[in-house]
């Protein structure tokens, strides 16, 4: 350990929330150096990278959907796992550089925050990605373990703590204890699935058809899952179905709630689901007021949306809290796992041996 040390000197070390919609980077003794949309912009029919390798992140995201024939905006991340290595490998590549700059002798040991039902083969292209973006050593760890971490829950503790973080491609939900997962499920429901009702609701109900970034724009800022005290709305502009034509209508938060009912069902369905198959002893911990992190912790940038608590709560019967600035939670707890790396490495998938 001695020479690794000796090269962490060289080096900076991060954590990564390598997320379907956003990528954050954590350093450690820094907190959150970078958090960038996950799109790269790249040349049709070809993996070059535009702008000398540097349309990614919010340089491509403000191409989605404007981009010419010549153009594509790629995200290439899709349900929380690898779509397109190689563009993958490009936009790490790019994020690691940016965050420990060029002067850097040895490469960073990073921690990778993934979904905790992906394949062998998922977590492999993982790995490779990091490794080949300049990473000299890759360790994997499941999102619901970093979202605890981050969340400053007692997950190594003889008592039960449950997380349900929402991203971008999945919804984790698990039920942790003693530093390990009891009892987890991961649902390829969630953000992205929002923004697609919002769009398909708006097409089939209101005869508006509306790009991503709209409907993105609209689950933000009027977007519920339980009744608001006063119900919120906002102009929306899009292209008429039946004419064509660019048209605007106004939109109210009771429409986008119906629009996005479905897919917070399957995700408060999944919940109840775990729940029920948890052990005993664990179910009773999660309802037990003496605790202070009993019930539920909601984390990602699903938390965020208006009610979420309310509406599981209503389901569980459990107290629901939403974790302290969810949107980084996942990449906070990656950064503690780095300045805990010899305690937690046994429960960390990496890509070398140990020196």
């Amino acid at each position: 350990m001695s020479l690794d040390k000796m090269m962490g000197w060289f080096s900076v070390d991060m954590g990564i929330d390598l997320g379907t919609c956003n990528t954050l980077v954590c350093v450690r003794g820094e907190g959150i150096v970078l958090n960038e949309p996950s799109v790269v912009a790249v040349r049709k029919g070809t993996n070059q990278v535009l702008m000398n390798g540097t349309a990614v992140g919010f340089a491509a995201k403000e191409m989605l959907g404007r981009t010419p024939g010549s153009i594509q905006a790629i995200r290439p991340l899709k349900d929380g796992v690898i779509s397109d290595f190689e563009i993958t490998e490009a936009m790490l590549k790019y994020f690691i550089q940016k965050v420990m700059g060029r002067s850097r002798i040895f490469g960073p040991r990073v921690v990778i925050a993934i979904p905790s039902g992906i394949t062998a083969v998922e977590k492999r292209a993982v790995l490779d990605s990091a490794e080949r973006a300049g990473a000299r050593k890759v360790y994997l760890l499941e999102e619901p373990m970093a979202a605890a971490m981050g969340a400053k829950l007692p997950f190594d503790d003889a008592v039960a703590s449950m997380v349900v973080d929402i991203g971008g491609g999945t919804s984790e939900i698990a039920i942790l204890s003693l530093a390990d997962i009891a009892k987890a499920s991961s649902l390829r429901v969630a953000g992205d699935d929002f923004d697609e009702a919002i769009i398909q609701y708006l097409e089939e109900k209101r005869g508006i058809r509306v790009g991503e970034q709209t409907a993105e724009q609209i689950k933000i800022r009027i977007g519920s899952a339980w009744p608001l005290q006063e119900e919120l709305a906002m102009k929306v502009r899009g292209r008429d179905v039946a004419t064509g034509l660019p048209r605007q209508i106004e939109v109210n938060s009771v429409e986008v709630r119906d629009a996005l009912a479905d897919p917070l069902k399957k995700i408060a369905d999944e919940v109840v689901k775990t729940l029920r198959e948890a052990d005993p002893e664990l179910a009773a911990d999660l309802c037990n007021p003496e605790l202070e992190h009993n019930g539920i912790t909601v984390a990602g940038g699903g938390a965020l949306l208006r009610g979420i608590d309310q509406m599981l709560a209503s389901r569980t019967g459990l107290t629901v809290n939403i974790a302290d600035d969810p949107l980084t939670c996942v990449a906070r707890g990656t950064a503690d796992y780095l300045e805990n790396l010899e305690q937690y490495k046994s429960i960390l998938e990496s890509n070398v041996e140990e020196l």
